[in-house]
């Protein structure tokens, strides 16, 4: 009889695996699309043969049911400079560790099982690490300094909660794809640097305290909620003169935690950010203003902030009393926000 059990919990549990394999395959099969616009070669329509593309997957599960238990242990498994994708199938779990994919590792998709259940998850912070004055940048639950990542379906947190700058996810790379994911953390959660890279967030949440998104890179925030939980400053962009766009939250909600009641749109960290927020839903929590100089009058005559069909509660919001030296754009303005304007070619499947 024991036997007959131990058996029939063995059919089970295999049962079980391929469910879950199945709905692995089915995001494969939904990834393979994407994957055929973000990065072709040699056809006008900037589109690859879906037959020509090849993938090396590997599974990592907290039960042992994949190859892996860790995710940096599959990373450092996958080939280095591949001439593949790989994909790298995170089940549902929590991940306690501090993730890096390197720059010897590009083409790196890790694709979670659900954005609720698959998590990945550390509690660094400034203090902590002691490096000095840019302990920041080694606080990171997730780095990427690879580039062609593609990040779906998870949850990606700094857990140390408000002690300080403690960064959720790193990008350094360009061409970084970052869709359907949760990024939670207090000061500092999402940064991204380099001129050069480009980074493009649709479906996401993403939560913070004080200058929760920030870098001088180029960013695209599609579609995606923003929850400020402190009474701070959401954008702190970098930008480097003469660079084309720094921030743009386009098609955005931005929501606030109990009590929080004065907030403003972004600040400059450096002279000469951009941050522009297009058809974006808020609340009265925004400070009038909108925009914050950061103790700086010279960074107004510099920094470049603007607005287009920001929306409250109850319809179109009220920007009369914003700062002098931000923007409203007018509709010819806000069209030129494209996603390939912003981004480039590689996202033309998007729009």
């Amino acid at each position: 009889m024991t036997g007959e059990i131990k058996s029939r919990s063995g059919q089970l549990s295999i049962i079980a695996g391929r469910s879950v394999l199945r709905k692995l395959l089915l995001q494969l099969a939904c990834l393979i699309g994407a994957i055929g616009s973000l990065h072709a070669e040699g056809h006008p329509d900037g589109t690859k043969k879906l037959s020509s593309l090849k993938m090396d997957t590997l599974i990592v599960a907290p039960d042992g049911s994949g190859a892996f238990t860790s995710i940096q242990k599959a990373i450092e498994a996958a080939k280095a400079y591949p001439l593949n994708r790989t994909v790298i199938y995170i089940k549902a779990g929590i991940y306690k560790e501090q993730v890096r994919i390197p720059a010897w590792n590009p083409d790196i998709s890790l694709i979670g099982e659900d954005r609720e259940k698959t998590v990945i998850e550390f509690g660094s912070f400034f203090d902590q690490v002691a490096k000095g004055r840019n302990s920041t940048f080694y606080t990171a639950t997730l780095s990427v300094e690879a580039p062609r990542v593609i990040l779906k379906h998870l949850s990606i947190v700094n857990d140390a909660g408000p002690v300080g700058q403690a960064i959720a996810l790193s990008v350094s790379q360009d061409q970084c794809l970052i869709e359907d994911c949760n990024i939670k953390g207090n000061q500092d959660t999402f940064f991204a640097t380099g001129r050069r890279t480009h980074v493009y967030l649709n479906n996401c949440f993403i939560s913070g305290t004080t200058d929760f998104l920030f870098g001088d890179a180029t960013v695209l925030v599609h579609h995606s909620t923003i929850l400020c939980q402190a009474n701070s400053y959401i954008v702190a962009a970098s930008t480097s003169q003469g660079q084309a766009f720094g921030f743009v939250l386009d098609h955005c909600t931005i929501l606030a935690a109990t009590g929080v009641k004065e907030v403003y749109l972004g600040r400059p960290w450096r002279p000469y950010a951009k941050t522009v927020y297009l058809n974006t839903r808020m609340g009265p929590f925004i400070q009038p203003a909108g925009w914050n100089n950061w103790s700086s009058k010279a960074n107004e005559s510099t920094a470049y902030y603007a607005e287009y069909n920001s929306q409250g509660p109850e319809g179109k919001l009220p920007v009369a009393n914003r700062a002098g030296w931000s923007h409203q754009l007018q509709k010819p303005e806000a069209d030129r926000y494209t996603a390939r304007a912003v981004l480039g070619d590689w996202v033309n499947h998007l729009h």
